[in-house]
């Protein structure tokens, strides 16, 4: 899934480049890059699908090659997750009723990627067993407000174990008793099921969705399929797959494990996972040059030199132009902040 805009990262991620097609922590690949690179060990490039928005297609054909043009899906608008994994489930199932499907947010981060492979392997071989949902849970270190969570029938880990509930984020006392419990996971947007199976889940706790797949899927493979998918999918209900199905079904398993997963949805968060200097300070760019300067996330996509002089706790971003200079502590207010820039 690779649709999103990342406007708390503005103004490095902006709905013309948003976050995952750009390189956010300086490595030399952008977000949906590293997110191929981790299931390469799984599945070869001809496996791969990218559903995204229309105005990122030739962005996807620029940085993934190796992906068949045909696997690249374009919704004609945004209608949350629901709808885009409805739309890309009916595709696949179309030419492979029997794949076992993997689908996964091209915008997070993973840096184990050894016990990645295999927990998707181990979520795989129990989805191809039954009517199966399996979701990945990253066991929290920390009482996080800022995601939501699974609540597991217990604590193992590296285990299919049975989901008990979905929870959205809490607030800081609930947090910190569901860390203390150890039996709730953060939600990391992976599911894995055969192709069978989310359709009849579908079927079954969002017909409405459903039914607009079948009458798009209808079309496939003729001339009038562009015409009916741009007519139909933007009636879908504008829905997130946890509220159509996750929270609804019971046939949802968990496998958690410590991947050290980030969504990567803040400054903070990019900050926490660059190397800092003596001060703390972490920099992408250049020649970036700090003097007196502590705690500070410093990321300069095109400026060619900078000097940056007493700043304590900071946010200093640029690209194409656009610059934020803000206090880490205010970074929520980010995208009010650069609304109408």
């Amino acid at each position: 899934m690779a649709g999103g805009i990342g406007s708390r990262l503005w103004p490095a991620s902006t709905p013309d480049t948003p976050k995952q097609f750009i390189d956010v922590l300086g490595v030399g690949k952008s977000l949906i890059q590293l997110t191929v690179d981790r299931f390469l060990p799984l599945c070869p490039m001809s496996n791969f699908w990218v559903v995204t928005s229309s105005r990122y297609v030739e962005m996807v054909k620029e940085q993934l090659p190796g992906i068949p043009e045909e696997n690249i899906l374009a919704e004609p608008e945004p209608r949350n997750t629901a709808p885009c994994i409805a739309y890309s489930c009916w595709k696949i199932a179309a030419g492979h009723p029997d794949a076992n499907i993997v689908v996964t947010p091209a915008d997070a981060l993973v840096l184990d990627k050894g016990k990645f492979a295999e927990v998707i392997s181990s979520a795989l071989s129990f989805s191809a067993t039954g009517r199966y949902i399996v979701t990945v849970g990253i066991v929290p270190s920390r009482p996080e407000t800022g995601y939501g969570y699974i609540c597991a029938a217990n604590a193992e880990y590296g285990k299919v174990t049975k989901v008990k509930s979905f929870k959205e984020k809490p607030d800081i006392v609930t947090a910190r008793r569901y860390l203390a419990e150890g039996n709730y996971f953060w939600n990391a947007g992976i599911f894995v099921w055969q192709a069978g199976t989310i359709v009849s889940q579908f079927r079954r706790f969002s017909p409405g969705i459903a039914d607009i797949m079948d009458k798009i899927a209808a079309t496939f493979g003729t001339p009038q399929e562009q015409e009916t998918l741009e007519r139909l999918f933007p009636t879908c209900e504008k829905i997130s797959i946890d509220y159509a199905i996750m929270e609804k079904s019971p046939d949802i398993y968990v496998i958690a494990a410590d991947l050290g997963w980030s969504d990567l949805g803040s400054w903070g968060s990019v900050k926490s996972h660059i190397k800092p200097d003596c001060n703390d300070n972490t920099v992408v760019g250049q020649d970036v040059r700090m003097f007196n300067c502590k705690k500070c996330l410093v990321h300069l996509s095109e400026a060619k030199a900078a000097v940056i002089e007493g700043l304590d706790g900071y946010i200093v971003a640029e690209k194409n132009g656009l610059l934020i200079i803000c206090r880490l502590s205010e970074e929520q207010h980010i995208k009010e902040y650069s609304a109408g820039i």
